[in-house]
C-alpha cells in the first residue's frame, strides 16, 4: 500500500523502456527527481525477444531503415554498371541474409548495450520486470524468475507502446512471423506472403522485394490509410512495377503448414467473395497494432480512461488519476511514432518537475514511408483539407519531376511526384507538403520547420532551390490541380 506519510521510493516511476519513456525518464533525473524505469519484453508468439530500448530500437525504424538501406545497396549494384563501374557478373549479385541480419542485430545489441550504461550514469534505477499496479502509488514488478519486487512512487508513466496485432484465423500465431521477428529471422524468408498494406506492410513487402525476395501483400481496404490516398496509390505502382503482386480487398482465411516446411495461406475477396490461395515460404503479418494496457491492471489504480482499442485517452498525457500520465504509441488518436514519444516525454517531465507548462503539439508532425521509393509528409493530406476547409477554399500545386540521378540507368520516373496543399486564399498558407521520391524522409523533414513556422506558397515559390536536388521541386511548384495544366516537367533548367 502507498505510504501514508507522503514518503515514496520514487519521485518517478515509468513503465516502460522505450522511446517516450526513457527520454521522460532522463529528463526528470535533469530536474532533480529519483527514477525508476521497469522494461520487460514478452517472447512473440515466434519466440523473438530484445533489449532494452523499445520497438523503434529493436524491431522497428532502426531495423527497418538498415534493411531499406541494405535494398537500396542492391539497386545502386545494378544501377552502377549503366555509371561505367565494372561490376563482374552482375546478375551474380545476392543478398547474405544472415550476414544482413547479423549485422543489424549486432547494431542494435550495441544500442541496447549503451542505453543500460546511460540509465546507470544517469543512476535511473532499471528494473527488468513486467510492470503492474497494486494501488494508485504501487507497482508490482515480475521478474524473469516469477518472483516479484514491489515500488511505490509519486507519478506515475505509462509508456508501454503497443504490440502486433494478430488476425483471429487459424494458423495465425503457430506459423506467421510479425515485424517482431522479420529483422532477426535465422533462415531466409524466401516468398513472402505480406497481410496488411499500412506502412509497415509495405515497408516489409518493399524491401523483401527488393531483396530478391519474391513478396505479395494482401489489401484488405486501401494502401496505407489515414495517408493522403494519391501518394498512397502512387507508392502502390511503384511497388508493383518493382514485382510486388498486390491482392486488394482481401482478407487471409487461413495459414496452414504443408509436409515440405512451406506454408499454404488461403484468402478471400470481400468483394467478388472469390477465394484465392497460393504457397509461401513465410507468411508475414502486418494489420495493425494493439496497446499493452491489459497487463497492467490498470483498475487497480483507478484509471478508467481507455478507448475501445485499449489505449490510454489523456489529452495532456495526464489520465483521470492526476499523478498518473501516459506517451506515446499507448495514446489514443496520437501519431505513433519515436520522435513524438520522446518530445512529449521530455515536456511531460519537465512539467512535472521543472516548473514547466509547453504543452506537446502533436499537429504538423511529418513523416515518412520507407518504401522502395520513399513518401515524406507533413501536414493534412488532400482528403483532410478537403474535409476541414472545402474543395472550393483549397489550391493544390503539383508536378511531377524527373530525379536527374534517374536519367543515366533510366529508372522509372513515372511515380516521382510532389504537392502542396495550400489554401486559396492569399499568402495562400500551407496545410500539407507530399513528397514521394528518393530520400524523401531528408526533403521533408527541413520543410517541415517551415511549415511549423506557417510557410506560405507565396514564400515557397520566392525560396531560391538548390540545383540540382530533389528537394528544389518544392520551390518549383507553379500548376494548381484547378487549372488542368499538364504536371509533366518541360525542361530541366529553365
Amino acid at each position: 500500500m502507498a505510504p501514508i506519510d507522503g514518503t515514496y521510493d520514487y519521485d518517478l516511476a515509468v513503465l516502460g523502456g522505450g522511446s517516450g519513456g526513457l527520454a521522460c525518464a532522463k529528463e526528470a533525473i535533469n530536474q532533480g527527481a529519483k527514477v525508476a524505469v521497469l522494461d520487460f519484453v514478452t517472447p512473440s508468439p515466434q519466440g523473438t525477444k530484445w533489449g532494452l530500448g523499445g520497438t523503434c530500437v529493436n524491431v522497428g525504424c532502426i531495423p527497418k531503415k538498415l534493411m531499406h538501406q541494405a535494398a537500396l545497396l542492391g539497386e545502386a549494384i545494378h544501377e552502377a554498371v549503366a555509371y561505367g563501374w565494372q561490376v563482374p557478373s552482375v546478375d551474380q549479385v545476392k543478398i547474405n541474409w544472415s550476414s544482413l541480419t547479423e549485422a543489424v542485430q549486432n547494431h542494435i545489441k550495441s544500442v541496447n548495450w549503451v542505453t543500460r550504461v546511460d540509465l546507470r550514469e544517469k543512476k535511473i534505477e532499471y528494473i527488468n520486470g513486467l510492470g503492474s499496479f497494486k494501488d494508485p502509488h504501487t507497482i508490482i514488478a515480475t521478474l524473469k524468475n516469477g518472483s516479484q519486487k514491489e515500488l511505490t512512487a509519486k507519478n506515475i508513466v505509462i509508456a508501454v507502446g503497443g504490440r502486433p496485432h494478430y488476425p483471429d484465423i487459424p494458423g495465425a500465431k503457430e506459423y506467421c512471423i510479425s515485424s517482431d521477428d522479420i529483422f532477426s529471422l535465422s533462415n531466409p524468408p524466401g516468398k513472402t506472403l505480406v497481410v496488411g498494406a499500412g506502412y509497415i506492410g509495405l515497408e516489409c513487402a518493399g524491401f523483401l522485394n527488393s531483396l530478391g525476395y519474391s513478396s505479395t501483400v494482401l489489401v484488405r481496404s486501401v494502401p496505407l490509410r489515414g495517408f493522403d490516398q494519391q501518394m498512397a496509390g502512387m507508392i502502390t505502382s511503384e511497388m508493383e512495377e518493382k514485382g510486388v503482386k498486390f491482392h486488394h480487398r482481401c482478407i487471409p482465411v487461413s495459414v496452414e503448414k504443408l509436409e515440405t516446411g512451406q506454408l499454404r495461406a488461403r484468402w478471400l475477396n470481400t468483394e467478388t467473395k472469390e477465394q484465392g490461395e497460393d504457397i509461401f515460404d513465410t507468411v508475414l503479418l502486418a494489420t495493425g497494432r494493439y496497446a499493452l494496457t491489459e497487463q497492467l491492471n490498470l483498475k487497480a489504480a483507478g484509471v478508467n480512461v481507455l478507448s475501445e482499442n485499449g489505449k490510454v485517452v489523456a489529452e495532456t498525457e495526464q489520465t483521470n488519476v492526476p499523478h498518473i500520465y501516459a506517451v506515446g504509441d499507448v495514446l489514443e488518436g496520437r501519431p505513433e511514432l519515436t520522435p513524438v514519444a520522446i518530445h512529449a516525454g521530455r515536456l511531460l517531465a519537465r512539467r512535472m518537475f521543472g516548473g514547466a507548462s509547453q504543452l506537446m503539439d502533436y499537429d504538423n508532425v511529418a513523416t515518412t514511408v520507407f518504401t522502395p521509393l520513399e513518401y515524406g509528409c507533413v501536414g493534412l493530406s488532400e482528403e483532410q483539407a478537403t474535409q476541414r476547409y472545402g474543395a472550393d477554399n483549397l489550391e493544390v500545386y503539383h508536378a511531377f519531376y524527373k530525379p536527374t540521378e534517374f536519367f543515366i540507368p533510366q529508372r522509372n520516373i513515372r511515380n516521382c511526384y510532389l504537392k502542396a496543399v495550400a489554401l486559396r486564399e492569399a499568402p495562400q498558407k500551407i496545410l500539407g507538403l507530399h513528397f514521394v521520391g528518393p530520400v524523401a524522409g531528408e526533403v521533408i523533414q527541413g520543410f517541415a520547420a517551415a511549415v511549423k513556422c506557417g510557410i506560405t506558397m507565396e514564400q515557397l515559390v520566392n525560396t531560391v532551390g538548390i540545383h540540382p536536388t530533389v528537394a528544389e521541386e518544392f520551390t518549383r511548384l507553379n500548376i494548381t490541380k484547378r487549372s488542368g495544366k499538364d504536371p509533366n516537367p518541360a525542361s530541366c533548367c529553365s
